[in-house]
């Protein structure tokens, strides 16, 4: 097996299980020992690097990593002599070697590490870490985001992703912070950076920053069990948190209109939309009535109101885009976000008129650098046929996505454009 195979390969098993991983042996070992976690894992991946390049890869690689990280769990256990630390996590049955395996093997239950991830994700987000620093550390040792990709979400740069990463892990140790998992009368106080965290996961998989891939569906998937988990709990199960997965509900349902067999977008108004999930969409619609249940209305409901006039259009052009407008006008009175402001100028140039929505394009302050917003102003030039100004907008946009499908969506648009001025 090429070397370079294998590293493609442990990559992607990085990306998909490292977070779970880490979460179960931190559960295992104890929450102070969550660099030991972190490390067994890394040891695990390298080892696999070497391992499979010279004897070919296992037929299941993803047990063969909980399987190696499971042993390495029982030797740190062995030589640092923690039973007594470590009696409330696997009780008695670290009182012989014996029954040591059978204890840790349990722990590697899939439903217990599915448990784990999520108990996880409520222990890094921790209050005495500054909240966008809960949000990137979480992201980045339970997700498995690169740090490139948290910057996107976070529309920053890598050099302050790493530096919020960097102080939260200071904070802990400096502060000797344990990260363990909230009593549950402590839990709602911690769910909105844990929602928070969802949201980024899943939008990252559904509009992926990767050149590569234009959708991430590992992670939108990840982000939907874990939401789905908090409504089975009553603690966690608020009107909030079914207005969130009612959004990833309605958003997933069009994923596999967005692309073509060879990996080209395909823009909403040209959707097939008999290739929507009409499951995901019933779900969706059951999830955001419950939603309704109580007094909580959160930023989460709006979203998913506008993401279900989408799928309850027909048609692109029976879009009721007035709501939407209405809609993200309201979004904008609770939460100030240039992405927001965005998205309503584009709702308000569907709504009424092109000239509208560049006009509030214009007025939106801190997304010069962002390709969306030069893509959007594009498309309204088109629109009112100044094919020069879009052009320029779309270079703009183009130069500033890494995406390939993005890239080549954006150009052919410059090349339709620079087509109709020669015919005219």
């Amino acid at each position: 097996m090429p070397q370079q195979n294998v590293n493609q390969l442990v990559s992607h098993l990085f990306r998909h299980e490292a977070g779970k991983m880490t979460a179960v042996l931190t559960r295992l070992l104890g929450f102070g020992s969550f660099d030991i976690a972190q490390d067994i894992v890394q040891e695990t991946l390298l080892k696999a690097m070497s391992v499979w390049g010279f004897k070919g890869i296992p037929d299941n690689p993803s047990a063969w990593l909980y399987t190696v990280a499971k042993r390495k769990a029982i030797d740190v256990i062995r030589q640092q002599r923690l039973h007594e630390h470590h009696e409330a996590v696997i009780g008695k049955a670290l009182q012989s070697e014996w029954t040591l395996s059978p204890a840790v093997n349990q722990l590697f239950l899939e439903n217990e590490i599915e448990d784990s991830q999520l108990r996880m994700i409520f222990a890094c987000c921790h209050p005495a870490v500054p909240y966008e620093s809960q949000l990137a550390l979480t992201l980045k040792t339970l997700c498995g985001l690169s740090t490139a990709e948290i910057a996107n979400a976070f529309f920053t740069n890598e050099e302050t992703i790493g530096k919020r990463i960097y102080r939260a892990r200071e904070k802990l140790r400096d502060e000797k912070i344990n990260l363990e998992v909230p009593p549950p009368a402590i839990l709602p106080s911690r769910l909105d950076a844990v929602l928070h965290t969802l949201y980024l996961l899943f939008n990252e998989g559904y509009n992926s920053s990767h050149p590569d891939e234009l959708i991430r569906h590992d992670l939108c998937e990840e982000a939907i069990r874990l939401c789905l988990l908090l409504t089975k709990n009553p603690i966690t199960a608020i009107p909030s948190v079914k207005a969130l997965l009612a959004l990833m509900c309605f958003q997933a349902s069009r994923a596999e209109a967005r692309i073509t067999a060879a990996g080209a977008i395909v823009l909403l108004k040209d959707q097939d939309r008999k290739l929507w999930n009409k499951a995901l969409i019933e779900r969706g619609r059951f999830f955001l009535e419950a939603s309704a249940e109580g007094d909580e209305f959160s930023e989460y409901h709006i979203e998913a109101m506008i993401a279900s006039c989408h799928a309850e259009s027909n048609t692109f052009d029976e879009t009721d885009w007035n709501r939407i407008f209405q809609l993200y006008t309201i979004l904008a009175s609770l939460k100030q976000s240039p992405i927001i402001e965005m998205n309503k100028a584009i709702a308000l140039g569907y709504a009424q008129s092109s000239e509208a929505g560049l006009e509030a394009l214009t007025k939106i302050d801190g997304l010069n650098d962002h390709y969306l917003y030069h893509a959007a102003r594009a498309d309204f030039y088109a629109t009112l046929h100044k094919n020069e100004f879009a052009i320029q907008a779309y270079e703009r946009a183009w130069e500033l996505t890494s995406s390939k499908a993005e890239q080549a969506l954006l150009k052919k648009k410059m090349l339709a454009l620079s087509e109709d001025q020669r015919n005219n």
